[in-house]
């Protein structure tokens, strides 16, 4: 009963790890797409490089709130930095230091 038994979990086990491996393709079989799907795909390539070619240039971009925005932006000038040498005291709020 148990080789039974051992013998039916390992064809369970067998099952999904045979329909993981890869086919290996055969004497005559033909790697890679036919000539007519190659052939479709350069056709397309080109026709997309076409239409490409036919879309006008665009003008320059226009920007409806320019007139409202100025040009130059206020100049953000940053904090000085605080010497980390000596530890601050902190003083308590009646007056003395910690």
């Amino acid at each position: 009963m148990r080789v039974f038994l051992a013998a039916l979990v390992i064809a369970l086990m067998a099952g999904p790890a045979y329909a993981q491996s890869k086919s290996i393709p055969k004497y005559g079989e033909l790697e890679g797409k036919p000539a007519h799907e190659i052939k479709a795909e350069k056709e397309a390539e080109q026709a997309y490089q076409r239409s490409l070619g036919r879309i006008p240039e665009q003008k320059a971009a226009s920007d409806p709130w320019g007139s409202v925005r100025n040009d130059s932006a206020p100049k953000v000038v940053a904090p000085k930095a605080v010497a980390k040498d000596a530890p601050a005291k902190r003083v308590k709020a009646d007056g003395t230091a910690k």
